[in-house]
């Protein structure tokens, strides 16, 4: 199990390739820090959020 501070770390260099202009390299950085076991969605831009109603 990875730390804080190994999360955060990983976090600020990916942040730094994507100064950098290195999109790809930060996203990599950044899947690798995914967990395996939760299945991401395959097109986000369907997921849409709905308040709840205020009668219920």
């Amino acid at each position: 199990m990875k730390t804080l501070w190994d999360k955060i770390e990983r976090l600020m260099m990916a942040v730094t390739f994507a100064e950098a202009g290195e999109h790809e390299t930060a996203r990599e950085i950044m899947r690798e820090d995914e967990r395996p076991d939760r299945p991401r969605p395959a097109n986000r831009q369907d997921k849409t959020l709905r308040a709840a109603s205020p009668g219920r």
